[in-house]
């Protein structure tokens, strides 16, 4: 690559992940990229992580650590990363997550040699369906994530113009889905997104992480920013509105499986499942079901729009066969 390369900033939020945090910011040491900074805000850990990310810095002139003297939450982490940000790209990467060293790399490039506005690359976490290298309208990547295929609007595993991070804050307010509000506000201004097939981003499933803990009060969060987003979508964006549909659909799908299969109480289980159902009926369409990521899914978003009480005897029976499985 050429010498004269612009600058990537790399946001890393850090709370309580000393066991993960090393291995998260070697990783980013080790990019082929000669032009990176890396910004990791300490978000205020009650382990060492923030003195790991000091050691970093203390080594390596391209980091830089800011401490929170108080938690804030991922979002005010970040989005002070993205403030402090000098490059003309950004990325973010979660601090229980690593990368391959060609991931800045290979994000920069597809956006050099496609034209692109943002650039997307797999992953080995989240078991989507991958497909051949590409470059898509926002239509087109609105229904690659209906369909769960090639990626989802998760903020890390992408490359995004730094005056864009700066335009769109994450949401203290989006508590569990900050990222999704995000990559909606961005998708409304760009017109191409370039996708890298390699998994460059290693997502760690976490126990006790915010997304592996189960179904709370937070992780149920997502549905209203699902309904704005969708009634926001309805009016702007009515070409892509039933994709939006189906990813309300499909996300109450999967947190009612979730609901099931960790064993929640009978009382709150079935609040829960009243919950997931009212908001598949909500967003339901014919046209919306058709881009379900599988048939599975499509039979249980019917399911659950059917009868609660059938969608939890399917899911026990589900948990029970998974569990003799090992």
């Amino acid at each position: 690559m050429e010498r004269k390369l612009p600058k990537i900033s790399v946001v890393v939020p850090v709370y309580n992940v000393e066991a993960y945090v090393d291995k998260c910011l070697a990783s980013l040491a080790g990019q082929t990229y000669p032009n990176v900074e890396i910004i990791a805000v300490d978000d205020a850990s009650a382990d060492n992580g923030g003195g790991i990310c000091d050691a970093w810095a203390e080594r390596d002139n391209r980091f830089q650590t800011v401490h929170f003297p108080e938690n804030r939450g991922l979002c005010a982490a970040r989005n002070e990363g993205v403030r402090r940000a000098s490059g003309a790209y950004i990325a973010f990467v979660d601090s229980d997550d690593y990368a391959e060293p060609t991931l800045i790399e290979a994000l920069y490039r597809a956006l050099m040699e496609s034209g692109a506005d943002v650039s997307v690359c797999g992953d080995d976490g989240l078991g989507l369906d991958a497909g051949p290298a590409a470059v898509y309208s926002t239509a087109e990547a609105v229904r690659c994530m209906a369909r769960r295929r090639n990626f989802l609007w998760t903020a890390w595993g992408k490359l995004f113009p730094v005056p864009l991070a700066k335009e769109y804050p994450f949401d203290p307010q989006a508590v569990c889905c900050e990222d999704l509000l995000f990559f909606y506000q961005i998708l409304q201004r760009v017109d191409r997104i370039a996708y890298v097939p390699d998994p460059l981003y290693h997502y760690v499933f976490r126990q006790g992480s915010a997304v592996n803990e189960g179904v709370t009060e937070k992780r149920c969060a997502v549905l209203p920013i699902l309904d704005e987003i969708c009634e926001d979508a309805s009016a702007r964006l009515p070409e892509l509105a039933d994709s939006f549909r189906q990813i309300a659909m499909n996300t109450s799908v999967r947190l009612a499986m979730q609901a099931v299969e960790c064993g929640t109480p009978e009382g709150p289980l079935s609040g829960y499942l009243k919950r997931f159902q009212k908001h598949v009926r909500r967003h339901f369409t014919w046209e919306a079901l058709a881009l379900r990521p599988g048939k599975k899914d499509g039979a249980a978003e019917l399911l659950l729009f059917a009868s609660t009480t059938a969608f939890q005897a399917a899911g026990t029976v589900f948990r029970q066969r998974k569990a003799a499985k090992g």
